[in-house]
């Protein structure tokens, strides 16, 4: 129940307040702004950058990235509102995250949120939202904080590799979203592996510890599908509808992520299911276990009543029983005990109960 609490746990401003209000945790990080500037032949890479030096970068016939990391400090956020002429309810989805991934056209650019997941220095799952703001000549991304996995399209940017530098911000808002869809595959592989190793301890030593790790997995799985599913959707709209901040030329390579993120689909799906039976095997197994030792003791304590009974009786104080001074009775009792205990054990072999019973299958 605080899985699913946590879930849609998320930013949000009071009951009634005005749209556009913004809602800063209080352990967001500050906004650091790096810009790469570049055009076909040259490019320029500043970092920690001040917003009087953003605006002479906004020319024609060049592509502008400004990449904000951490939304720590609402001041700031509203100056790049100002600056870019971002609209209030456009600036509230950037601040109050996460959103759902999604596409929404506005006068001046064209806004595109995305998941980012990503594995951390301990290896766990990290999803982080990526806003990013399409213009004619920019493209202005905020990130909820530093670090990310689009290091990249900053060497392709540096190096002049493939179109990027002449594709314009439309072609640089795609390459970041393949890039973010691709980022997906490592930390879905690396479920897969854990999968792998977890098929085989569910059967021979199913443990709390199993269980926890198969609990922790699907929870990663819901998160990533919650961050995929919605971003195809987003990116089949893309694919339907003309946009003049993308181009006809951008949307045909919009295909390539669009088919990523269905196989992206697919694959956390089958490993849910996967998940979901590796848990009912856990669950069967675990169960058979404790059947298995009720029987055992089940089975024992059976033996031992009808002898617990006979020593019962022989162990009475009375003066009058008739066996108490016969020199043949001890051994006789015992051999009479020894005799049912035997015939119990050979009553619950011939059932089946314990061994395998003389009408057991020999699949050999």
């Amino acid at each position: 129940m605080v899985f699913a609490i946590s879930l849609f746990r998320k930013g949000h401003p009071p009951v009634g307040a005005r749209p556009g209000t913004l809602v800063i945790p209080a352990n967001a990080p500050r906004p650091s702004v790096d810009v790469i500037h570049y055009s076909p032949d040259q490019h320029r890479t500043l970092k920690a950058v001040s917003l009087a030096d953003i605006a002479p970068l906004l020319k024609d016939g060049t592509t502008t990235w400004i990449d904000v990391e951490g939304t720590g400090d609402e001041r700031l956020l509203r100056e790049l509102g100002d600056l870019f002429r971002i609209h209030p309810l456009a600036l509230e989805d950037v601040a109050n995250a996460p959103q759902r991934p999604k596409a929404e056209e506005y006068d001046e650019h064209l806004l595109l949120i995305a998941r980012m997941a990503r594995l951390n220095e301990t290896m766990d799952l990290d999803i982080e939202q990526i806003a990013m703001f399409v213009g004619s000549n920019y493209v202005l991304s905020f990130q909820e904080r530093p670090g990310d996995v689009l290091d990249p399209i900053r060497n392709r940017i540096r190096e002049g590799k493939g179109a990027i530098r002449g594709g314009g911000p439309g072609y640089l808002a795609y390459a970041i979203l393949d890039t973010i869809i691709d980022a997906y595959y490592p930390v879905i592989e690396r479920l897969s592996n854990r999968l792998e190793r977890l098929e085989d301890r569910v059967l021979l030593s199913p443990t709390p510890r199993i269980l926890d790790q198969l609990n922790r997995i699907k929870t990663d799985l819901v998160l990533l599908r919650r961050g995929v599913w919605p971003q195809l959707e987003t990116l089949n709209r893309l694919l339907r509808e003309t946009n003049e901040y993308l181009g006809d030329e951008v949307q045909v390579y919009l295909r390539d992520p669009t088919d990523h993120c269905a196989q992206l689909v697919d694959v956390i799906d089958s490993h849910r299911e996967l998940v979901n039976g590796l848990l009912n095997t856990y669950l069967s197994v675990v169960s058979n276990r404790t059947n298995e030792v009720m029987k055992v003791l089940t089975i024992m304590s059976s033996i031992f009543i009808p002898l617990t009974f006979v020593a019962g009786i022989y162990g009475m104080n009375f003066d009058f029983m008739p066996e108490l001074r016969r020199p043949w009775a001890y051994p006789v009792v015992l051999a009479l005990m020894t005799a049912i205990a035997g015939f119990m054990v050979f009553y619950f072999w011939r059932k089946g109960w314990i061994g395998r019973g003389p009408d057991a299958d020999d699949d050999d």
